[in-house]
């Protein structure tokens, strides 16, 4: 089947049900499924059927406090100059502060949220901005002199005892103050990078990253994505809200409550490295509450602000459990051997293996636990993948020439002569994908607010996933596939509809699509291998899991890894209408496609390549690259995509 035809078709458009009346009064003058909050020119291209955008939620510059302390000196304008295809430096700097590289996207990304800490916000711009108190307070002065003890001693007293070291001044004035201008100079350069015009070539998001971290090094970090330009004043921060629900309150009260026309969702990241903490009650505020229960009020609250989970960065995967999902073999993918940061940064502290709380996989079979017992589930979340770049670099996912994130790794560039550019464990991170009618903010935001998305680790392939009860087996040779997708079901992120009360024997069928990522003239774009899909399901209680291939399957591709050249065939397109044979119409369920390609090249075996390392004579290796000859090296990666589930309810 063509692309373009999957691309096009007639879509069955559907407004989130708890849309305000006004929106949905918006919405109806407009002409437009989703509600219009803000003053632009219409789009010149508009598709009905909706088209993927790709883009990158979660992105630092130099205004956040662990990508200044790595040298990072790019701004918000320069994240959002590199998404749209320019060139940015990167650090190292000369001796006056020029960058010694530049680096360009070799293909622009459609929407980028740059998602700096709201924590030490005026911390960091007091200490680098000469003439403001406390500038030559001792803190600032490791700040800018010891980078590396500066990033462990303002995570220390602001991340996990949310404090200052006292450059604050009394009741913290200096501090807001400066806040509150880093705030504005974000929302200025959202605006100016937001293209307005009938064009739509880009769309920017007001937005930052509220930064949880208890215990030791317990990550329970959000991305707050704003809507539209209208926002509050300050960014509400892990400071002043001790627990997400608390976040969420505050959002309600200063967005939707005391700011006309803002609207807001949270994003959660690194649940990989969240001690099996993230996916507990929203009310959480350290290991002491892991056991609370979840109230089906706490669950409505948090399924309204977090509609959407971060699958992937670069600080690894966040999907599934080796330990819990042992006959998946994808499973063992870009895992991080620890489930907290503290043990990275603390050579006293104990390493543990993540276990399955820590994974998405296992979120979205409590979910279905929770929706047995209470109605509704906290955990029913759709799918995006990011970089977390700490460099301003939003969307640099080729792993070739990788030039590290940094943030918790090392910045770019700046490791010894002959190295790594990031710790061996981390990546160049994913990307975020949005099926949405027109590359606007109401029009993305709409999209994710009801999970039409999917995450990629790096590449961009297209993925199509929809849910029904009626689908003929031989959709895939038509030329209707979306259209009749849409129309007789629902899409990623949707809820089967009711099962045909005339067929007691009705199984969900579902459309499986996916096509390869096309590459640039220089970057080839690697074959499919396969489409799976993961259902999950609740059997005496107890949450279950399944993975099928249902469209390829295992074909022998490998690569040579003294040259990284693939080897074998793959696909150019893949497809499949399945329906579940083992589907129990009592049992609470959920499906998402996952799409893989043929394996290739991990970006720290092209360093071993480049370098001529040779393993079988460890004293011809440097020591900056024994890492190359390490057990734990993965020298080979197979690039996925994963689809927002959909949900079966009883």
């Amino acid at each position: 089947m063509a692309i373009r035809a999957l691309v096009l078709g007639l879509a069955l458009l559907v407004h989130p049900a708890w849309g305000s009346a006004d929106e949905q009064a918006s919405a109806a003058v407009s002409g437009r499924p989703y509600a219009i909050t803000e003053e632009r020119e219409a789009c010149e291209s508009y598709e009905k059927l909706r088209r993927p955008h790709f883009g990158d939620t979660h992105v630092h510059t130099a205004y956040s406090f662990d990508a200044s302390t790595q040298d990072t000196r790019n701004r918000p304008e320069d994240a959002y100059r590199f998404a749209r295809g320019e060139s940015i430096g990167i650090q190292p700097h000369d001796d006056q502060g020029n960058p010694l590289r530049s680096v360009r996207l070799e293909r622009p990304l459609d929407f980028v949220a740059v998602t700096d800490h709201a924590e030490l916000l005026g911390d960091v711009h007091i200490c680098m901005t000469k003439g403001s108190p406390s500038y030559d307070n001792w803190i600032c002065r490791i700040h800018r002199g010891m980078p590396s003890i500066a990033f462990q001693l303002e995570a220390a007293r602001t991340l996990i005892l949310r404090g200052h070291w006292g450059l604050c001044g009394d009741d913290w004035e200096h501090c807001t103050t400066a806040t509150g201008l880093v705030w504005r100079e974000i929302q200025r350069a959202a605006e100016e990078a937001y293209d307005r015009s009938a064009a739509c070539r880009f769309t920017s998001f007001v937005a930052y990253e509220w930064t949880a971290t208890v215990e030791d090094g317990v990550n329970l970090h959000r991305n707050v994505i704003f809507r539209n330009e209208k926002v509050p004043a300050m960014p509400i921060s892990w400071v002043d809200t001790p627990s997400a629900s608390d976040l969420w309150h505050e959002l309600q009260e200063k967005c939707i409550e005391g700011t006309p026309g803002c609207d807001a969702l949270t994003i959660p990241h690194n649940s990989n490295i969240s001690a099996s903490l993230m996916f507990q009650t929203g009310g959480l505020t350290g290991f002491a509450d892991a056991d609370a229960a979840v109230t089906a009020e706490q669950a409505q609250r948090r399924q309204r602000w977090e509609p959407l989970v971060e699958i992937m960065q670069h600080k690894g995967d966040s999907e599934c459990s080796m330990a819990f999902s042992s006959n998946d073999e994808a499973c063992a993918f870009e895992k991080l051997p620890y489930d907290r940061f503290g043990p990275k940064f603390n050579r006293l502290a104990r390493t543990r293996e993540p276990g399955p709380q820590n994974f998405v996989r296992w979120a979205l079979g409590e979910g279905l636990r929770q929706q047995a017992a209470l109605g509704t589930s906290s955990l029913k979340f759709g799918i995006v993948a990011s970089t977390d770049t700490h460099i301003a670099a939003p969307g640099l996912t080729r792993e070739k020439d990788h030039l590290g994130h940094g943030g918790a790794g090392l910045a770019a560039g700046k490791g010894v002569p002959i190295g790594f550019a990031d710790d061996l464990e981390f990546g160049p991170g994913g990307l975020a994908v949005v099926w949405a009618e027109e590359n606007t903010r109401d029009s993305l935001f709409a999209a994710m607010q009801r999970r039409e998305t999917f995450g990629t680790s790096g590449t961009r392939p297209l993925v199509r996933f929809f849910g029904g009860w009626n689908y003929p087996n031989d959709l895939c040779q038509k030329g209707n596939l979306v259209s009749t997708g849409y129309e007789r079901g629902v899409p990623m992120g949707g809820d089967l509809p009711a099962r045909p009360p005339d067929d007691r024997t009705a199984a969900p069928h579902f459309i499986l699509w996916a096509a390869r990522d096309p590459g640039t003239g220089t970057t080839p774009g690697t074959p499919l291998q396969s489409i799976q899909i993961v259902k999950g399901w609740l059997e005496k209680g107890e949450a279950r899991e399944q993975v099928l291939d249902v469209a390829g399957g295992a074909n022998g591709a490998d690569v040579d890894l003294t040259t990284c050249a693939p080897r074998g065939q793959g696909a150019d397109e893949l497809c499949s209408v399945w329906s579940d044979p083992d589907f129990d119409p009592s049992s609470p369920a959920f499906y998402y496609a996952r799409v893989l390609e043929n394996p290739t090249c991990r970006w720290s075996q092209y360093v071993c390549n480049a370098a001529k390392v040779d393993c079988s004579d460890r004293g011809t290796v440097p020591d900056a690259l024994d890492g190359c000859c390490s057990e734990d090296h993965r020298p080979v990666i197979q690039e996925r995509a994963w689809t927002s589930p959909i949900w079966y309810t009883p």
